[in-house]
């Protein structure tokens, strides 16, 4: 099968290089210059194929559009099995196809956990029957993803998992979390740490322990729970050799302590999501949607985590998708659940404040969402040439406003609700397979 998609820019080299995009049996055969009429194409990567090098197969029009490796997104919490009532693979996979996604990684706060291969069974299932996109889950560090007690089978899981992770819990004992690097290591497999110091944690806290929470009466959560705990795991993977990949980075200190391991060499790799890019503890309102952990923080650590992004210590740019009901969001910051939804609307809110902000270039956005997730965590496709074709095509001057009401997610809350934003999907592509399409969507 020859799919051609004709009169866009293509993403080649770190740049947009107007012409056509050829695609053989699901893989990326060539990019070149052309009339999709029948002119000979000056071929950029790889050869055009055809006789002549005229373009023929199945055309797809992207004039005026932008077509990208597709996003990978590292953090994303799928629901299923276990929580189905808040998100499905189909619907989060769903999600992630009309935000340009075209790989992510489920994280295991589901049921029952994954701590071994036969509950991690049950997802891989669920996956292989429902998703519209490619999904690589993550295995449990501990058992039951408690952060206390025994090691998760980490070693049965090994061939079908990203990695390790506790997500939404830091593994609280240093002996415990050594013990998982160490296995880790010998497996091949990154540690990926949500990181939190239970005993800095104060009960009831809901957002960042600055003047907002001063001023309203509200229960803060320190920037020392998070950091402390990236502080000891840096000197655990340092002494283990371990690859180890911080999730959420949301402090200043985090930051300056990354970029400190990265100099002495130790194998560390972080992310950070669009809300901590984008906004503060000056933004927040008594909403359920401003309610994520860690939470939104003070200007400085938005302004820390900025110069991280560009200066290389802050790797990737992942969403944190963790959607809920209606009913869990609606009790505001004190009484909600934690977590947002971002699938959706993370390369607009982002193409918008950072490109359009003359924060990062396109290039560089597309490192942070696609490249360096993709290296960083073993991932197939792309655009280069042999790899199965997993692209989004978006129209970078299409301007809108973020309404979740749009959403395929079944979670809504998200913090950009009413955003005016640019960059708008119009087509995503797995495996040169098309997996969402606006005009097919009735959006």
């Amino acid at each position: 099968m020859r799919q051609i998609l004709t009169g866009g820019r293509v993403f080649y080299n770190g740049v947009l290089l107007q012409g056509n995009l050829v695609i053989e049996n699901g893989r990326v055969a060539g990019i070149g210059a052309g009339d999709a009429d029948g002119g000979s194409p000056a071929v950029c990567a790889g050869k055009v194929p055809g006789q002549g090098g005229s373009l023929s197969g199945d055309l797809i029009d992207c004039r005026n559009l932008s077509i990208l490796p597709g996003f990978v997104d590292v953090h994303v919490h799928l629901r299923e099995p276990g929580f189905s009532f808040k998100e499905t693979i189909a619907s989060g996979t769903a999600a992630a196809a009309a935000g340009g996604m075209t790989t992510v990684c489920s994280m295991p706060n589901l049921d029952p956990a994954p701590d071994s291969l036969p509950h991690l069974e049950a997802q891989l299932e669920a996956i292989q029957r429902d998703a519209r996109v490619r999904v690589v889950p993550f295995g449990c560090i501990t058992q039951g993803q408690k952060g206390t007690g025994t090691l998760a089978d980490l070693e049965s899981m090994a061939p079908y998992v990203a990695g390790f992770s506790d997500d939404g819990r830091g593994v609280q004992e240093d002996a415990l979390m050594e013990q998982a690097m160490r296995l880790a290591k010998r497996l091949c497999r990154p540690i990926v740490a949500h990181c939190e110091d239970n005993r800095l944690l104060r009960p009831g806290g809901c957002i960042h322990d600055g003047r907002y929470a001063a001023a309203h009466g509200l229960v803060g959560i320190s920037s020392e729970s998070e950091w402390r705990q990236v502080e000891r795991d840096l000197k655990l993977a340092a002494k283990t050799g371990c690859r180890y990949h911080v999730c959420h980075v949301s402090t200043k200190e985090s930051v300056a302590l990354i970029r400190q391991a990265k100099r002495a060499g130790v194998a560390v790799s972080c992310e950070t999501a669009p809300h901590y890019l984008l906004l503060c503890e000056d933004d927040l309102q008594d909403e359920g949607r401003f309610k994520m952990n860690p939470p939104l923080r003070t200007a400085a650590d938005r302004d820390a985590l900025l110069e991280g992004l560009c200066d290389g210590t802050i790797d990737v740019i992942a969403t944190d998708h963790a959607p809920h009901t209606w009913e869990e969001k609606s009790r505001g910051l004190a009484g909600s659940l934690m977590g947002v939804v971002g699938l959706e609307t993370a390369f607009p809110v982002l193409y918008t404040g950072l490109v359009r902000g003359g924060v990062l270039s396109l290039p560089e956005l597309v490192e942070k969402m696609s490249l360096a997730p993709r290296r960083l965590f073993g991932l197939p496709g792309g655009l280069e040439e042999g790899q199965e074709a997993d692209l989004a095509v978006f129209d970078l001057d299409a301007e809108y406003t973020v309404d979740p009401e749009g959403f395929c997610s079944m979670g809504r809350a998200t913090p950009f609700a009413g955003r005016r934003v640019r960059g708008e999907s119009r087509m995503t592509m797995v495996k040169g397979r098309v997996v969402w399409q606006r005009n097919t969507q009735g959006k």
